[in-house]
Parts: structure tokens; sequence; C-alpha cells
């Protein structure tokens, strides 16, 4: 269910991945049901998620992969996660890091590029290296509630259109924050 939920994720809202879901485990709650679905019946129950037909695609592929290569059960091994349709690294270090235990890289979505480049812990722009920049700064241990503690920031203070500098407790070291009287304001890198 956490594989399905993290794939359905991609350029869609917690909240309504979160309200297709339920639906989607009680009518499909195997492998081989997924794998076994009509694709258009499959599609209309992920259309509210976007690129519902690229979705139920993977989905279905995924599953026929995991049912003729692992029997049905997730692999907990980087290696093979991303063998799987519509599996990438940050897919995968969803399932190893939030079900296996396993800190094996970090998470890298919109708000982690966008919270860790306005705090210069990195000048990339493409996941795969700001994920290599963060695990060289941070401990092992906390590479899978790192980027759940960076989500939650850039979601309630740090946001993408109207960050809350004014109250962020990290304004004073942020670059990309400057001072205009009592109130901490967004502002171009005075450095470029």
């Amino acid at each position: 269910e956490l594989l399905v939920a993290t794939i359905l994720s991609a350029q869609s809202t917690d909240e309504v991945v979160n309200q297709v879901t339920p639906e989607l485990f009680r009518r499909y709650p195997t492998v081989a049901d997924l794998a076994a679905a009509p694709r258009e019946e499959l599609q209309h129950a992920l259309y509210r998620t976007g690129f519902f037909r690229n979705k139920a695609k993977a989905l279905q592929e995924a599953a026929q992969y995991l049912l003729e290569h692992y029997g049905g059960e997730v692999p907990d091994r980087m290696e093979d996660l991303v063998k799987l349709p519509g599996v990438g690294r940050k897919t995968a270090n969803v399932v190893l890091g939030s079900y296996f235990g396993k800190n094996e890289g970090i998470v890298v979505d919109t708000h982690v590029a966008r919270v860790t480049q306005r705090l210069r812990l990195t000048r990339e722009h493409e996941p795969e290296k700001i994920e290599q920049d963060l695990m060289a700064l941070v401990p092992r241990e906390q590479w899978t509630n790192f980027p759940h503690r960076l989500i939650w920031f850039g979601r309630e203070v740090c946001m993408a259109k109207d960050p809350r500098c004014d109250l962020c407790e990290l304004s004073d070291l942020c670059p990309s924050a400057f001072k205009v009287g009592r109130f901490v304001r967004r502002g171009p890198d005075p450095k470029g």
C-alpha cells in the first residue's frame, strides 16, 4: 500500500491520494488483484490523482513484476525497487525508510529541493544531485526523518510563493531572507 500510494503521489497532493487509496485498496486488496484489474477501471479509480493513464500502467506493470520476480512481495533493496515500473529513487527511499527502516538515501521532493536551495545546502537542481549533497551533510541515521521535517517546513513556513520569513526560526541564517525593519522578508541573494 505504501508503494502504491507513493507512486500515486507524483504530481498530486497527499490529500487527493488519501481520498483515492481507501477505495482502491478495497477494490484491489492484493498485488494479484491490482495486476489483473481492467485497465480502464483502474484508470477511472485513479482519475483524481492526475496522470491516471500513466499511473494505472505503472501500477499494473509494477504489480506484475512483483508477482513474477518477488512472489508478490515488495523487495527491500534499492537496486531491486528501482527496477519496478513507476519507481525511482524518491519512491524507493520512501519505501525503504518508512516501511523497512533502512536509511539508503534522502527523499527529495519539491519542498525538500526548494528549502535546501534557499538555505544554500545545495546549489543543485536535479533531485539525485540534491540527494547526494544532502547525504554528505546529514547523518545517515537522520536520512529518513530529515526530509519529513523539511516537507513540513516547506508547507507551513518556507512556502513556494509566499514564504513566512517573519515566522522562520532560520531567517537569521538563511541567505534567501533579508530584514526590513523588524520583519524578515524573502529577497534576492545579494551575492547572486
